[in-house]
């Protein structure tokens, strides 16, 4: 997928210095705040509708779900409007930028449309998808503006001295070429551009206005850091150990977003049952998680995790006799070889846009407490998968 947005954002010009528009990236534009308002465009506004910031912060989406994400006041609470209008407002600025949004500025507001929905799309399914996007936007806008070689010699030789000097140059350059004035300002930009840079080529970042004492990971993207939620934990990621009873209510709320959110997406990707067997005919109207979300919460909202059935297979065959708290182990592998054939299929014909192998073999080193590698085929792991559960 990061093929596709590099030959869409190359079609277009991102020159600071010819944009003379600073506002390529803002404060609140980290992965997980980006995904949210991307996914909130995605189902709260028509393809070809124009909106405006208070469209999206009116709608019931935004309202419900901001708050089960990050934890803030309700949106719809006059007290919290400071809350919200960066919140919003950043994120669609710089995807217009990027051209992912259109722009049409009316009165003193800004006016938007979707203008590559494809994109938005892929933005909009999980944080993982949007930090691809990020990184290949950064590095075409940095690369158009002269600024990627210097941001290349800090990688080549990470310290104190060359973050610094990176940052000073960052921050003349922004000041003599936009509209900004001020380092302060610049000082709080450099670090979203800077540590997407930093998690992807795996270096030390940002941190307090300093280089980070360690490597930069993903997780330490995050707008929401504090949470200990298991996004994406097949990459090195930090874990909350002691939480109280108000985030285990949050967290709950979180993770009902996210799996409702992978639902959501598996009924738009797959139409029909992913399991070719005499229970398969009729509709598939069932989403089944393979392994249990009771049982293994923290891979409950990966896609991998879950497969489209008809009602047969899934209250006569995945769950025997209607009894949706027992699993039966023989179709549960049955679920996983179909689910290996879809992903093995979508990622020959989209790369990774919808699947990730990585996510796939998480899912079962979770489940079944297996290890994987990473360098097996398809039919590789549906051979080890059959030998896991012939010995058990």
């Amino acid at each position: 997928m990061r093929k596709i947005i590099t030959q869409y954002l190359n079609q277009f010009d991102f020159d600071i210095r010819k944009t003379r528009d600073a506002r390529f990236m803002d404060q609140k534009c980290t992965p997980d705040v980006v995904c949210f308002i991307a996914d909130c465009i995605v189902n709260t506004i028509q393809p070809d509708q124009t909106f405006i910031v208070s469209d999206i912060w009116n709608s019931q989406y935004f309202i419900k779900n901001t708050r089960a994400i990050f934890n803030k006041p309700w949106a719809n609470d006059e007290r919290a409007k400071h809350e919200y209008d960066k919140f919003i407002q950043q994120p669609l600025r710089m995807l217009g930028y990027a051209q992912i949004l259109e722009i049409k500025k009316q009165g003193n507001q800004n006016v938007y449309k979707v203008k590559n929905m494809d994109i938005l799309d892929y933005i909009a399914q999980k944080e993982r998808n949007t930090y691809n996007f990020l990184y290949c936007y950064f590095e075409k806008v940095l690369s158009d503006s002269g600024l990627w070689r210097h941001f290349l010699e800090y990688k080549n030789n990470t310290n104190k001295d060359t973050f610094n000097a990176l940052k000073d140059r960052y921050t003349r350059f922004i000041i003599g070429h936009t509209s900004i004035n001020g380092a302060i300002e610049v000082h709080r930009i450099f670090p979203k551009i800077l540590n997407v840079f930093a998690v992807e080529n795996q270096i030390c970042g940002s941190e307090k206005g300093h280089i980070s004492k360690f490597v930069f990971t993903f997780s330490d993207l995050m707008y929401n850091r504090k949470n200990w939620r298991d996004m994406n934990k097949e990459k090195t990621m930090t874990r909350q150990e002691a939480i109280d009873e108000i985030d285990v209510v949050q967290q709950e709320a979180y993770n009902a977003y996210y799996v409702q959110k992978a639902m959501n997406m598996l009924r738009k990707i797959q139409h029909e049952s992913e399991v070719n067997d005499q229970w398969g005919n009729g509709e598939a109207t069932q989403i089944h998680h393979i392994f249990p979300k009771s049982e293994f919460p923290q891979i409950a909202h990966y896609i991998e995790n879950l497969i489209k059935l008809t009602a047969t297979q899934h209250y006569t065959k995945a769950h025997p006799n209607n009894r949706t708290q027992q699993i039966n182990k023989d179709y549960q592998l049955t679920c996983l070889l179909a689910k290996a054939d879809t992903i093995d299929r979508s990622l020959r014909m989209y790369g990774d846009k919808f699947y990730r192998k990585e996510s796939f073999i998480y899912v079962i080193k979770i489940g079944l407490t297996q290890d994987i590698d990473m360098t097996l085929s398809f039919a590789e792991i549906k051979s080890k998968l059959i030998q896991v559960y012939n010995a058990t």
